[in-house]
């Protein structure tokens, strides 16, 4: 915890909290990648479900943590922000760098599991399964990302997929490896929840706001570093695949294990999950159309998302 009348050093802790997930979450993917093809594991679960996992850790340090602490303001604020971020900013930062070509297989299967993940949380927060009921609503959205981890991978069984064989390392560097990144990822966590409350406090702005925006940049880094850089090398697929998949990961795993600890209160953040939904919807026609996002779509939904991030300051 930062010190009563040290509160600058909340914003140098900010960043050394963001750097930490960053690169743990950099490393813990680039292990568990290696380690999966060590063993056998194919492909395309690696290039999916665990960089859609790795990219995912920080979300789930800090809105699991965060839900440890009873602090439903940064567990729920993250995950609404982050998934938010990840399809307005990230892919349309990825869109002007380069524009991204959409598989139909992809659009048929990630996106609409997607929205139907997003549909549930709306519905849930007005049945009290994230607030009144919460253990109820947790174990069920586990069971649900159980089932899709199920689904994919039998997808992944009947499908063949070009991808490059991954270079293979000795399995305790592997090992030492995912280590490390988790070790980088919870203490990244650790010190962004602290910092954030601290900054909130110290500013007045609500702590739900500070989730959506500073927090939701912060722990969408490893989405947006994955993404950016399957762009530069004309690898849509994986750009887009990631970012989709990490928003199923982000809601039936984080905030449902998120759920299993406190009330998330999503009743009174109605407005941010409407939102939510609004922007997954949107999403549809933009991939549909010619079936790739060109630059000028992802320009303006950069602008939509910065938009979007002035107006949760100034509500």
């Amino acid at each position: 915890m930062i010190p009563a009348g040290l509160e600058i050093l909340s914003i140098p802790v900010f960043i050394i909290g963001v750097v930490f997930l960053w690169k743990g979450s950099d490393i813990l993917v680039d292990g568990t990648s290696k380690a999966a093809a060590q063993i056998g594991v194919s492909a395309l679960i690696i290039s999916v479900i665990l960089v859609g996992f790795g990219t995912s850790a920080p979300e789930f340090a800090i809105s699991v943590g965060a839900a440890v602490q009873k602090n439903s303001d940064i567990s729920l604020g993250n995950i609404i922000g982050s998934c938010i971020a990840n399809l307005f900013l990230v892919l349309g930062v990825a869109a002007i760098i380069r524009p991204l070509k959409i598989q139909k297989g992809v659009i048929k299967r990630e996106a609409p599991i997607m929205l139907a993940a997003t549909i549930v949380l709306f519905l849930f927060s007005f049945f009290d399964l994230l607030d009144k009921y919460h253990m109820i609503g947790g174990i069920i959205f586990i069971f649900l990302f159980c089932l899709f981890v199920f689904f994919f991978i039998r997808c992944a069984k009947k499908e063949r997929y070009n991808f490059d064989k991954l270079e293979k390392g000795k399995n305790f560097i592997n090992l030492v490896f995912i280590f490390l990144g988790i070790t980088g990822v919870i203490v990244g966590a650790y010190l962004l929840i602290e910092s954030a409350v601290v900054i909130a406090e110290f500013f007045s702005v609500p702590q739900f706001v500070i989730a959506i925006s500073l927090v939701a940049i912060g722990t969408s880094l490893p989405e947006l570093v994955v993404s950016v850089t399957a762009s530069f090398r004309d690898e849509s697929d994986i750009a887009v695949g990631n970012v989709l998949g990490s928003n199923v990961f982000n809601i039936l795993l984080i905030l449902g294990s998120a759920a299993l600890f406190i009330p998330l209160n999503a009743m009174l953040s109605v407005d941010h999950l409407l939102i939510l939904l609004v922007f997954t919807v949107l999403i549809f026609p933009i991939i549909y159309t010619g079936h790739k996002i060109s630059k000028i779509e992802g320009f303006f939904m950069v602008i939509i998302y910065f938009t979007y991030i002035i107006y949760s300051f100034v509500l």
